[in-house]
This record gives C-alpha cells, sequence and structure tokens, in this order.
C-alpha cells in the first residue's frame, strides 16, 4: 500500500522528456481524417510580408463563463487572451477590438452568444472554456467556417465530429485533449508512484470527467493496473464522504479524480473524514484548488497535469509573468497562460490572412486564417506549440505535486 505520508516516488526531481503523440488512445479516439493542404509554418516571432490590404482594425469576439460555477475559469482565459491583445496593439498598425459574451457555463447560452458575436461583426472566436458549451458551439460555428480556438475545452470531440469522425477544420485549441491526461497520468501511477491498483472518483455530468476516466481506465487497463472501485458524483455535489468511504475500503494505492478545482476543495478534507490514505492525482481541472481549500493538508503528495507552470525561467514566460502582474495583480495560472498563447495563435493566423491580401469577414480570409492556424509553429508560454491532423496541439506537460500547501514543480512527463 502506498501511503501519503510515506510514498517514496521512484526518481524524484527527474525530468521526464513527453509530447504529445498525434491521436491518443482512448474510446474517443477519431477516426483519420483526410490529409489537409500544406501550408508555410510560421512563427509568432517573425513579422509577415507587408499585407496585401490596408486594414485599420477587426473584431474578434471572446465567449465564456465570466460569471457562474466556472467563472474562475473563464475570467482567467479572458484575462491572459486580453493581455495578448493589448501587447499586440501596443506595437502599432492594425488594432484588434474585441466583443464578448458571457455564457455562464451553460451551453444553450454559448449558442446564443455565438450568434450575437457574429451579429456584432467578429472574423473569429477566442473561446469557449468549458467542453460543453464548446462542443454546443463548434457545429454552428463550422456552418459559418468561422475561424475559432478555445484555450480550455479539452473534449476530444471539441476538433472532431463525434459522430463522423471528421475534424472540424475550422477548430483549434491551445490545451491538453482529455484523452491525453487521462492516459499519461495512468502512466504516470504504475511507472512513477509503482502504483498495481488505483480507484476513480468522477462526475458522470461533466463531459471533461468523463472522458479523462474513460481514458485512464483504458489505459490503466493495458497497463494492468487494476481498477477496484468506481464512484461518481453530480455536479452540484457538495457531500462526497459516501463516496470516499467505499473507495476508502477498497484499499487503493492511487485514487484519480478527473474534476475541477471546486471539487477537489471539498473532496480534499472529505478524504481525511473517509480515512482514505492515498495518492490522489489529477488533472488540469485541479488548478485554482490552492486558493480555496480550507485544508491543503488533506491533499498533500497528490499530483496533477497542468499545461503551464510559472517556475519556468525562460524569458519568455518571466515576461509573460511579470506583465500579467501587473496588469491583473496576481500570478496567472495555466488558464491565463493557455489563453494567451490562443490569442497568440489567432493574431498570427490573421496578420498572415491579410498579408495574402483578404479582407476581412470575406470568406477567403476566413479560410485563410484557418489555413495559417493549421500550420502554426510558435513558441508561446506554455511551450512550443504546433497542431497535429485533428487540430490539436502538440507539446510538453507538466506535473505539479503538492508540497507544503502548495502546487510545486515536480517535472515534465
Amino acid at each position: 500500500m502506498l501511503k501519503k505520508q510515506n510514498l517514496l516516488v521512484r526518481a524524484t526531481g527527474l525530468v521526464l522528456a513527453a509530447v504529445i503523440l498525434a491521436g491518443c488512445t482512448g474510446n474517443q479516439q477519431p477516426a483519420q481524417p483526410p490529409a489537409q493542404p500544406a501550408t508555410p509554418a510560421q512563427n509568432a516571432d517573425a513579422q509577415p510580408e507587408p499585407a496585401g490590404v490596408e486594414v485599420d482594425e477587426l473584431l474578434i469576439g471572446l465567449l465564456g463563463p465570466w460569471t457562474g460555477n466556472v467563472a474562475q475559469f473563464g475570467i482567467a482565459k479572458r484575462n491572459g487572451a486580453m493581455l495578448y491583445i493589448n501587447q499586440f496593439n501596443e506595437r502599432g498598425g492594425l488594432q484588434i477590438n474585441t466583443a464578448d459574451f458571457d455564457e455562464e457555463g451553460v451551453p444553450a447560452n454559448a449558442i446564443a452568444g455565438y450568434h450575437w458575436l457574429v451579429d456584432q461583426g467578429i472574423t473569429a472566436l477566442i473561446g469557449s472554456v468549458t467542453s460543453a458549451p464548446t462542443l454546443a458551439v463548434v457545429p454552428v460555428a463550422f456552418e459559418d467556417n468561422m475561424p475559432m480556438i478555445t484555450a480550455t475545452a479539452t473534449h476530444a470531440n471539441v476538433t472532431v465530429d463525434a459522430g463522423t469522425g471528421n475534424v472540424w477544420t475550422n477548430m483549434f485549441r491551445s490545451c491538453f485533449i482529455d484523452p491525453f491526461q487521462g492516459l499519461k497520468m495512468a502512466e504516470f501511477a504504475v511507472e512513477v508512484i509503482g502504483a498495481q491498483t488505483a480507484a476513480v472518483l468522477y462526475s458522470n455530468e461533466i463531459d471533461y470527467s468523463i472522458g479523462l476516466t474513460e481514458a485512464f481506465v483504458a489505459r490503466a487497463q493495458e497497463l494492468g493496473l487494476e481498477i477496484v472501485a468506481t464512484e461518481v458524483f453530480a455536479d452540484a455535489a457538495v457531500d462526497f464522504l459516501g463516496q470516499l468511504t467505499n473507495i476508502a475500503a477498497t484499499n487503493p494505492d492511487v485514487l484519480f479524480i478527473p474534476a475541477y478545482f471546486q471539487h477537489i476543495a471539498l473532496i480534499g478534507p472529505q478524504s481525511v473524514q473517509a480515512g482514505l490514505d492515498t495518492v490522489m492525482l489529477g488533472a488540469d481541472g485541479w488548478n485554482g484548488t490552492m486558493e480555496i481549500i480550507a485544508d491543503p493538508s488533506s491533499i498533500e503528495g497528490s499530483f496533477f497535469m497542468t499545461g503551464f507552470t510559472d517556475e519556468d525561467e525562460s524569458p519568455l514566460v518571466q515576461g509573460f509573468l511579470s506583465d500579467f502582474m501587473a496588469a491583473y495583480g496576481e500570478v496567472p495560472n495555466m488558464f491565463a497562460a493557455q489563453g494567451y498563447d490562443a490569442a497568440m495563435i489567432l493574431l498570427a493566423a490573421i496578420e498572415l490572412a491579410l498579408a495574402d491580401g483578404f479582407l476581412p469577414n470575406t470568406d477567403e480570409f476566413k479560410a485563410s486564417v484557418i489555413s495559417h492556424m493549421a500550420a502554426t509553429s510558435i513558441q508561446g508560454v506554455t511551450g512550443h506549440i504546433t497542431f497535429d491532423e485533428f487540430n490539436n496541439p502538440q507539446k510538453s506537460a507538466f506535473i505539479l505535486e503538492v508540497r507544503e500547501g502548495d502546487a510545486r514543480f515536480w517535472g515534465t512527463f
């Protein structure tokens, strides 16, 4: 049995290099789409050739939850995106204006918000934030061939039609996908922690949680990691004691909890009440937990995956940290960093589409933006980003460990 208080993580501090593999395993793996025409790679540091058309300004949309249960994600994403947009505008020349809509984390609101933003005259869209609202909007935006990028929606079918396996060619993201996170955490459990048994606690009402669970379980089966307990909870749940007590009775080596920060902040202290003593594992939804959890010691020794760390010493990341703190008075989290990169990717493609000689809001302009987004090759604050054939980013993942009441960088995996 691997207890929290005496776990010796093999190769502690060892940095394991990894990259996202195109088309992760799991039940949500889409079919291979038709090959896309090749276009030249772009670099955010390189300036495009002189613009083929003279455009003083254009409008892009920001769609996300600025209020509601997941507002923390939405606000962070918007702040990160706006920081890059403001920096872009400070360069002079083309000015990017924004229109934003609060969808409150509700899919129907997200669809209404998309139509409202289109009526305002947007030429591209950053959003939405969580998977369910984004999944609702993507088919509608696809019909318009609207260039679209999400910073945080991780469900596999955000970029792929679940029914046909075809790629939503207009849709991109700057975050990991659920299958990647789920399978990597199963591998982490076996390869780093040395687990032989695992339990899973997830929400059967949240697409994010379901997708991660399916990928974790599928990879666990391949690795011989025995799932000894599976418990579910409702999205609005505040009492997890019954599920945690059931899990404690199975004595698992690890407990995988693919949930959001507000759930983890409650699950942690209640796990102590339930007498659960194991290593807890999570994914990027855990970001923000340390700011609100009443008893950080209840998740001491836990590990979770994230797409960004402020412990990266590169000048680009340290400049982003400094600029974000100056603008908003707080340290940026992963969602803010991914929002920054999403804006970087989109605006680089917009500049190149203008250089191609296409006027905003035309079919030719949209197609050009999409083509250049597909050919992205940039260094963002979350790593070097390119896209695979499913419009998912290929980049490294970071593992954070909860130590002494803080989430600290463990290494890449």
